[in-house]
């Protein structure tokens, strides 16, 4: 092929603005219209590019959703498997074959067995006659025995009446007052119609019982003929508040003073809005405060800002401004977390931590071992120089598998708060009268929980007073081994002197 020759400068195509070849359109025309589809593809190249960048954004936030999701809805199944569980029929107990014997009945290990008091006194006693005919066969062909057989039988004696009394008070003039006066008879209420046995009653069917204030209401009209409308209940608690006050404050300074105490929290509403019902408390006596909010600052307000005993808890915050001298941290919330998090890894269709699950399995099995501990230590099967000994052992068992960090979210998160907790596991097995776990504040908060249940809370800030006060009291006096009726008797006809006594089982020298 020959050298292709170029156009002179001032050559002009006849045909540039009408090409053949371009089917009779304009060269300059076709080349613009050309150099405008270049800059259109690489717009359309630069949008399609970011379109990819973003799909591929969005893919990774759907996979990471797709998997919260997952998460969240093993989480919720969980949770729904532990409220609702199925009912099963329990399938009955094999020996085992390398126990020398089978499971005996009773209470569980660690729990006291329970037996009917043999009563103090007989009112009365009825001769039986021998039975002419057997009561199981019908053979009327009985011979004289000589062995007489007792059975002693406890019934109540219902007074289908009120006593009333009339107190004739013998008046006399003061002449500083100006006005006549009159003296307060034993077991009388001035200006009350209904008497402090009937008030104490009343307190202890509400509080004790967890009896509405209507039922408490039908309750005395039903037994004893005694009317009244559900405010005049609602009274008694009022005025057991505002006269046990005093010994209120009294139970908050002996808990902050004392050795060993448990704390915990749990939800309560008042007038329909969300609050808190603190617990603070040990085996002698109890505190509850009702609260709007759940910061520390109620915390320090119900056990002081330096706490110089142990303080039992869960891992909540708050109680860090208590400044306790030593504090134990619950195995049974730790065991029950780790419980959790195992169940909602199992249920992730997308996601299995094996690691995370071993974790888990290895925290349940330390803190069963941990209580076992404890169990043994309060029995006197272990010494308290040999639970001293156990603790660099049990911590570098811990430490073993608590250091590795996890990959699953909620198993790294606890394993995080067991580091945080390394020197308050095991504060049970070096001071005495510590536990484990703290069993004793939820013990103690769930008859509150029953009584949330009933009534849904309280209405009022008052009522949320009385339902710290009263219960408060009540409870200590179960705890000193006193009777609650008695001493809302000594609450409402006596003195604060005479009530703490009546509260307390050796109350403070007041000479």
């Amino acid at each position: 092929m020959g050298r292709s020759k170029q156009a002179p400068w001032d050559f002009e195509c006849p045909y540039q603005h009408n090409c053949p070849h371009l089917e009779g359109f304009s060269t300059t025309w076709t080349n613009i219209q050309l150099k405008g589809r270049d800059r259109d593809w690489d717009e359309l190249n630069r949008v399609v590019q970011e379109q990819g960048e973003e799909i591929a954004a969005l893919s990774t936030e759907g996979e990471l959703l797709r998997k919260s999701n997952a998460r969240l809805k093993a989480k919720l199944e969980a949770l729904h498997r532990r409220q609702f569980k199925a009912n099963r029929r329990k399938k009955p107990d094999k020996p085992d074959p390398k126990s020398p014997r089978s499971k005996k009945r009773g209470p569980p290990v660690g729990h006291p067995p329970w037996q009917r008091p043999i009563p103090d006194h007989i009112d009365e006693t009825v001769e039986v006659p021998p039975p002419v005919v057997c009561p199981h066969c019908e053979n009327e062909d009985l011979a004289p025995f000589t062995e007489i057989i007792e059975h002693i039988q406890e019934d109540i004696v219902i007074q289908p009446r009120p006593k009333v009394t009339n107190y004739r008070h013998h008046s006399a003039f003061c002449a500083k007052c100006r006005r006549p006066v009159v003296q307060q008879a034993a077991g009388e209420l001035l200006n009350h119609a209904i008497g402090p046995v009937a008030r104490a009653t009343g307190l202890f069917l509400r509080y004790g019982l967890k009896i509405p204030y209507r039922g408490v209401r039908d309750f005395f009209e039903t037994f004893y003929g005694l009317r009244m409308v559900p405010a005049t209940v609602l009274r008694f608690d009022r005025q057991a508040a505002s006269k046990g006050a005093s010994l209120y404050e009294d139970l908050k300074a002996k808990l902050q003073a004392s050795m060993v105490a448990h704390a915990d929290e749990t939800h309560w509403r008042e007038n329909g809005q969300n609050g808190y019902l603190w617990y603070g408390g040990n085996s002698d006596l109890a505190v509850f405060h009702v609260d709007t909010s759940r910061s520390s600052d109620v915390a320090v307000d119900l056990l002081g800002d330096t706490f110089s005993g142990t303080l039992i808890t869960d891992d909540y915050a708050a109680y860090n401004a208590v400044n306790a001298s030593s504090r134990q941290t619950c195995w049974a919330h730790l065991k029950r977390k780790a419980k959790d998090i195992r169940q909602e890894i199992l249920l992730t269709k997308t996601t299995r931590s094996p690691a995370s699950l071993r974790f888990c399995k290895q925290v349940m099995i330390f803190a069963r071992l941990c209580c076992r501990l404890g169990r043994w230590q309060r029995s006197g099967r272990l010494s308290l120089k040999q639970t001293q000994a156990l603790v660099p052992r049990l911590q570098k068992r811990l430490r073993a598998f608590a250091d590795q960090p996890l990959d699953y979210e909620a198993a790294e998160t606890l394993r995080v708060r067991i580091i945080k907790d390394y020197d308050r596991l095991f504060t049970f097995l070096i001071i005495p009268g510590v536990q484990p776990t703290n069993n004793q504040a939820e013990q103690s908060l769930r008859p509150q929980v029953i009584m949330r249940k009933i009534s849904f809370g309280t209405r009022s800030p008052e009522g949320s007073n009385s339902q710290g006060v009263v219960p408060s009291l009540m409870v200590t006096a179960q705890r000193q081994g006193k009777s609650p009726l008695q001493f809302f008797y000594s609450l409402f006809t006596e003195n604060t002197v005479s009530a703490q006594t009546a509260l307390f089982r050796n109350p403070p020298n007041t000479s």
